[in-house]
């Protein structure tokens, strides 16, 4: 029986997997067009984009889970993301991607905003343009100011990807469930922690690695 639990509990885990890294591979470049957005001097744009991540902000990510996945069939009479288990997986896919590009816009938001605006003088001064000030002098002291808020929402992410299986997405909570539905255990449960335990460590000690190798780059 134990070898039953870790064989399916090891298979959620690897859909978890899954579900985190395709979000963080989504939402950190998008994160970023949105936060220019955000900051855009075209006021209809900027307005525009600050709604949505109000709105993406104010709501949980289980409401926005159900809205992306029935919100389209309900509405327009069609379902476009299609039926069974993938269907239900690039919705949940596409949520977590809107959902957490939003939380590390305003990151990247804060973070950009916080540069001292001489440091943009100072690289029109030289010459270049401002494509180059913000991937030449800019990005490395935005990514030092960043680092931290971002290493809390991917941790964050982690636990959150739990939420999928509202939708029904068989991740490593599922798996935990079937086995209290099926044959009343209760320890799946608790062994389901020490997978979540062990990758948020994981994370944690990478982050912290990351913080010390910026640390020459002071701002």
């Amino acid at each position: 029986m134990f070898e039953t639990v870790v064989r399916a509990l090891s298979e959620g885990f690897l859909k978890t997997l899954e579900l985190f890294g395709l979000t963080l591979l989504g939402s950190l470049p998008l994160g970023l067009v949105i936060a220019f957005g955000s900051m855009s001097r075209f006021k209809p744009l900027q307005k525009a984009v600050r709604a949505l991540v109000w709105v993406v902000r104010g709501t949980p990510l289980m409401l926005q889970l159900l809205v992306v996945y029935y919100g389209p069939g309900l509405l327009f009479g069609q379902n476009i993301w299609g039926g069974g288990t993938s269907g239900r997986w690039i919705a949940a896919v596409s949520a977590f991607v809107l959902n957490y590009a939003c939380y590390f816009s305003e990151i990247y938001r804060g973070g950009i905003e916080a540069i001292p605006k001489g440091q943009w003088e100072a690289g029109q001064v030289l010459g270049l343009k401002k494509r180059q000030i913000f991937f030449h002098i800019i990005l490395l002291q935005v990514i030092k100011r960043i680092l931290a808020p971002i290493s809390n929402e991917v941790i964050t992410l982690v636990k959150d990807t739990s939420l999928a299986r509202v939708i029904l997405v068989y991740e490593i909570i599922w798996e935990s469930q079937s086995f209290i539905r099926s044959d009343g255990l209760i320890w799946p449960l608790f062994f389901t922690g020490l997978y979540y335990l062990a990758f948020t460590g994981l994370l944690t000690l990478l982050f912290g690695y990351l913080e010390k190798k910026l640390q020459f780059f002071r701002v």
